[in-house]
C-alpha cells in the first residue's frame, strides 16, 4: 500500500468514487481512496438508483443535470455499463399550489437550458399509463430523468479514476486522522499509516465518525428509507414487449416516487411517521445489511399509492429494500473545505447520490485544485452551518426535511422544527409585540409584526401572503416617521492590530476608510467573483468593524482565516455585538434625544463612539432602508437598556418596530441588492454595479484585482437592472426568465412589492447592449407573462437628499 498521497478520500460509495475520478480528470493523479469494506458498502449498494434534475436551487439543479450527462462519458471512458435508462420523469400536481410550484420550476429551467415542460392530465395518461390522474391538474415532464445500476455506476467511477492514476484500497479501515503542524495529515489505517496533504471525508453513513476523528462535527443524520419492488405488472410487461419503457412518476401528494423495475414497478416513500437511524452513531460492522421490514410506518402511503397507481394493488411484492441514507438539516449535501480546518474537505450527506454525486465530485475537485468553483455552491457548502449547530438541532431538522421531501417548497415558508433555538435578549419583548418569527443561521429573526386580531403565522404561498398588510404598515412607518429594527442578523467582525489596514486593503477590493468613516466594498475571489459585500467601519487607525450577511459567517470566516496576515487579530463578534437600526425622517430626532453628544454634524457614512442612554455604542450614519438612518451597536448585555431608551424617545414620535419583510420592500425603492440574490459567487462586481465601490486607484494587489481590471477593460456582457412589473397577485421571487423579442435573454435575481411606490419591482440581468431606460420586456411569473419596464430612477429619494442630508 502507498504510504504517501496528495489526497486521501475516505469512503468508497458513489460520492467518494466521483470525487476521486474528478480529481484525476482535473489533473491530480497522486490520489487514493480508502474503503473499510468493498466499494458501494453503506447506502450506495441498496439505493433505488433514480436520478432527476428537479431541485429548488438552480445551481444544484444544474449540477444534477451535469451528473446525469456524465454517465455516458463514464461508459465511453471505461467500457463499462452504468445500466442507464433515460425514461423521463413526471412530477404530479394535485392542487393549484403544487401546480404553481411546477410552473415556477419550469420557468427557471428556461434560462438553464433544461428541456422540461408542463403537461396536461391527458398527456400524463398517455406517457405514464399506470397513473390515475383523477384530481391531477397537470405535471412537469423532464426527459433527463431515469435510473441506473448503482453498483455498476460506482465501479465505473472507480475504473475511470484508476485510469487517471488513482489508487483504491479496499478493506482498509481508517482508525485515526491526525494533523501535523504543517497542515498535512497522518491517516492511520489497519494496513498502516498514510501521509496525505489533503483528507476528504466521504464517509457516508460513517461521516460523523470519520469527522470526529479530526475533531469535526458533521451536521447530518441517517434516516430509515424503504422502497418496494413488485412482481411482473401486466401493463409494464406490455410496454416492454412493445419496445418501450415507463417513465418515473413522482407524486408529492402521496410522498412517493415510482419507476419501472424489470417487468414490474419500484415505489418508494417519504412517509410522515419516519424514523431516524443510528442516533448515537453508525456501527462500524454495518455495511451490506438491510433493516427489518417496517410496513406499519408506510401503511398510509401504500393505501394512497394504490389509488394513484391502481396496478400496484394486484401486484405481488418481489422484494422490500429498507436501509439508511444520510441527510443534512436542509437536505442538501455538505461539501467543501471544513471551516476552521486546514486541508480537510467534506463530501457528505449526499442523499441523492446518483442525481448529485457527479456535480459534488466536480465542485470539490475544482475547489481543491483551482481554489474556487465555477459556480455558486453555497446551497451545498458545509459552511452554511456554523459552529452553533448541534446533534440535538440536526436530528429534528433532518426528520422535518425527510417529511417535507416532496412537500411544496414556498419562497416565504418558515419551517418549525427545532425552533426557537438561538435568540437574542429582545426575543420576549418582540414576542409580546406580536412578532411573526423567521430564522436565519439558527437565529430567530423578526419577519413582521402582526396587529391585534391578525394571525401570528405567515401563510406559505407563491403569491402575496397575509404578511402583505403588516409589511405595508411597517414601510409607511419608516417612510413617514421612524422605524426600529434589531441588528442581530448582521455578521460582525472586529479586525485589529498593526497590520489590520494593510490586510483589509489586500482582502477587500474597495477603499479602506479613514478613522471615523465607513466604506462599502465587495470582496472578490481570485477570479473576480463576488464572495462578500461588506461595510468597513474605521473605529481607529488599528481597529475596524466589518459587517456583512449573518448567514454567511462560516463562509466568510473560512476565507478570512485562509488569507490572514501576521500582525492582524480577527474576532467574530456576530453574537457578542448587536444593536438597532433606526430609520425614517425622525430618526435623527430620536437619536439626539437619547445622547448628550451633538449629532447634527454627523454626515452620511460617519461612524462615532458615543453613549446612548446608559450604553456605550458605536453609531453609524447608514441604513439599508435607503432612508435617513443610523445603525447603533452595543454589547449584548446592554441591548435591552439600549432598546428602552430608544423606545421611550421613539414611541411618542410614532416609532414602530419593523421586520425583514418590510426591509426587503424598502430596499427595492433604491434598487439595493441583497447578498446571495444580486450579489453571489455566480456574478462579478461589474455585472452587478458593485464595481463602483472598487478602488482601482489604490496600489495594493488586492485579491481578484487582475480579473476585475480585465473586466473593466473589456466590459461585462450583462447588467443588473431594475424593472417595474405589471404583476397582479404574485411578484418575482428569483430566477424567473426575462423575455425579449420572443426569446429568454435574462433572469431575475429577486423582487417583491414596493409598498412605498405601490409597484411590483424585479431585479435581474439582461444583455448590456439592451439595458436602456424604458426597455420593455416580459417576465414569466408562475407560467404567466407580465410586461415589465426597465427603470433607472429610484422610487424613493431619487437624489439621495434624505439619506445623505
Amino acid at each position: 500500500m502507498k504510504t504517501t498521497t496528495r489526497v486521501a478520500v475516505i469512503g468508497g460509495g458513489v460520492v467518494g468514487c466521483s470525487v476521486l475520478y474528478h480529481l484525476t480528470k482535473l489533473g491530480w493523479s497522486d490520489v487514493m481512496l480508502l474503503e473499510r469494506s468493498e466499494l458501494t458498502s453503506g447506502s450506495t449498494w441498496h439505493a433505488a438508483g433514480g436520478f432527476h434534475t428537479l431541485n429548488g436551487d438552480t445551481n444544484m439543479a444544474a449540477l444534477q443535470g451535469y451528473t446525469i450527462k456524465l454517465y455516458r462519458e463514464l461508459e465511453e471512458i471505461t467500457g463499462m455499463s452504468c445500466g442507464l435508462h433515460h425514461v423521463g420523469g413526471i412530477t404530479l400536481a394535485d392542487n393549484q399550489e403544487r401546480f404553481d410550484m411546477l410552473k415556477a420550476e419550469r420557468a427557471k429551467h428556461r434560462f438553464m437550458g433544461l428541456e422540461t415542460e408542463i403537461i396536461s392530465p391527458e398527456e400524463i395518461r398517455k406517457i405514464a399509463p399506470v397513473t390515475n390522474t383523477d384530481g391531477i391538474l397537470g405535471g412537469l415532464y423532464d426527459p433527463l430523468d431515469g435510473h441506473l445500476d448503482p453498483s455498476g455506476t460506482t465501479h465505473a467511477y472507480a475504473k475511470a479514476a484508476r485510469l487517471g492514476g488513482a489508487t483504491i484500497e479496499t478493506h482498509c479501515k481508517v482508525l485515526e486522522t491526525n494533523q501535523r503542524p504543517d497542515g498535512t495529515w497522518d491517516v492511520v489505517t489497519n494496513k498502516g499509516t498514510i501521509h496525505a496533504e489533503h483528507v476528504v471525508n466521504a464517509g457516508g453513513l460513517w461521516a460523523r465518525e470519520v469527522g470526529a476523528m479530526a475533531g469535526v462535527y458533521m451536521p447530518l443524520h441517517p434516516m430509515e428509507h424503504q422502497y418496494i419492488v413488485t412482481d411482473e405488472v401486466p401493463m409494464i410487461a406490455e410496454i416492454i414487449d412493445g419496445g418501450g419503457e415507463h417513465p418515473h412518476v413522482m407524486d408529492p401528494a402521496g410522498e412517493s416516487y415510482l419507476r419501472q423495475e424489470g417487468r414490474g414497478l419500484c415505489i418508494g416513500f417519504y412517509e410522515q411517521p419516519c424514523k431516524p437511524w443510528a442516533v448515537d452513531g453508525t456501527p462500524w460492522d454495518f455495511g451490506h445489511e438491510l433493516l427489518q421490514d417496517d410496513f406499519d410506518k408506510i401503511e398510509d402511503s401504500i393505501a394512497f399509492a394504490y389509488k394513484r397507481f391502481p396496478a400496484l394493488e394486484t401486484a405481488g411484492v418481489k422484494s422490500v429494500i429498507h436501509g439508511p441514507f444520510t441527510f443534512a438539516p436542509d437536505g442538501n449535501p455538505l461539501v467543501g473545505p471544513v471551516p476552521g480546518m486546514r486541508n480537510y474537505w467534506s463530501a457528505c450527506a449526499v442523499m441523492a447520490g446518483f442525481s448529485q454525486g457527479g456535480g459534488v465530485g466536480l465542485m470539490l475537485a475544482q475547489w481543491m485544485i483551482n481554489g474556487e468553483t465555477e459556480r455558486d455552491t453555497f446551497a451545498m457548502d458545509c459552511a452554511r452551518f456554523g459552529d452553533w449547530i448541534t446533534p440535538g438541532y440536526t436530528r429534528p431538522k433532518v426528520i422535518e426535511n425527510y417529511q417535507t421531501r416532496f412537500s411544496i417548497a414556498y419562497p416565504n415558508e418558515e419551517l418549525p422544527a427545532a425552533r426557537p433555538f438561538r435568540t437574542t435578549p429582545m426575543y420576549d419583548i418582540f414576542d409580546g409585540m406580536g412578532v411573526v418569527w423567521g430564522q436565519q443561521y439558527g437565529l430567530e429573526v423578526a419577519n413582521y409584526f402582526a396587529a391585534e386580531g391578525e394571525p401570528r403565522y405567515e401563510t406559505p404561498s407563491f403569491r402575496r401572503s397575509n404578511a402583505f398588510d403588516a409589511a405595508a404598515r411597517e414601510v409607511k412607518t419608516v417612510r413617514s416617521a421612524v422605524g426600529i429594527n434589531e441588528l442581530h442578523n448582521f455578521g460582525k467582525y472586529l479586525v485589529t492590530g498593526a497590520g489590520a489596514r494593510a490586510w483589509l486593503d489586500r482582502i477587500m477590493a474597495g477603499r479602506v476608510p479613514k478613522p471615523g468613516r465607513l466604506s462599502l466594498t465587495p470582496m472578490l475571489s481570485p477570479k473576480g467573483r463576488l464572495i462578500g459585500d461588506f461595510t468597513i467601519s474605521c473605529l481607529g487607525e488599528e481597529e475596524f468593524q466589518l459587517t456583512a450577511s449573518y448567514g454567511s459567517q462560516a463562509f466568510h470566516w473560512r476565507w478570512f482565516l485562509q488569507n490572514l496576515d501576521d500582525g492582524v487579530k480577527l474576532e467574530n463578534i456576530s453574537d457578542i455585538r448587536s444593536g438597532f437600526q433606526i430609520a425614517g425622517p425622525l430618526a435623527r430626532e430620536v437619536l439626539q434625544a437619547c445622547t448628550r453628544r451633538d449629532i447634527s454634524d454627523m454626515k452620511f457614512m460617519d461612524v462615532r463612539r458615543m453613549s446612548v442612554g446608559m450604553a456605550d455604542c458605536i453609531v453609524q450614519r447608514v441604513s439599508y432602508t435607503g432612508d435617513l438612518g443610523y445603525e447603533i451597536y452595543c454589547d449584548l448585555p446592554s441591548l435591552r437598556a439600549l432598546w428602552q431608551v430608544l423606545w421611550q424617545a421613539g414611541e411618542p414620535r410614532g416609532m414602530r418596530p419593523f421586520g425583514m419583510r418590510a426591509m426587503m420592500s424598502l430596499r427595492l425603492d433604491k434598487f439595493f441588492g441583497s447578498w446571495l440574490s444580486e450579489f453571489s459567487p455566480d456574478y462579478t462586481a461589474a455585472e452587478t454595479g458593485l464595481d463602483r465601490f472598487i478602488s482601482f486607484k489604490k496600489d495594493t494587489p488586492f485579491i481578484g484585482r487582475a480579473a476585475a481590471e480585465a473586466e473593466r477593460d473589456t466590459g461585462p456582457t450583462r447588467k443588473l437592472c431594475a424593472f417595474e412589473v405589471e404583476a397582479d397577485d404574485a411578484d418575482v421571487v428569483a430566477y424567473e426568465p426575462i423575455w425579449l423579442d420572443g426569446a429568454v435573454v435574462g433572469f431575475c435575481t429577486s423582487g417583491g412589492y414596493s409598498h412605498h411606490a405601490s409597484k411590483s419591482i424585479a431585479l435581474g440581468f439582461v444583455p448590456i447592449d439592451r439595458a436602456k431606460d424604458g426597455l420593455t420586456v416580459e417576465i414569466e411569473i408562475l407560467g404567466k407573462m407580465y410586461q415589465a419596464k426597465l427603470i433607472t430612477t429610484p422610487l424613493f429619494d431619487a437624489d439621495g437628499a434624505r439619506m445623505r442630508g
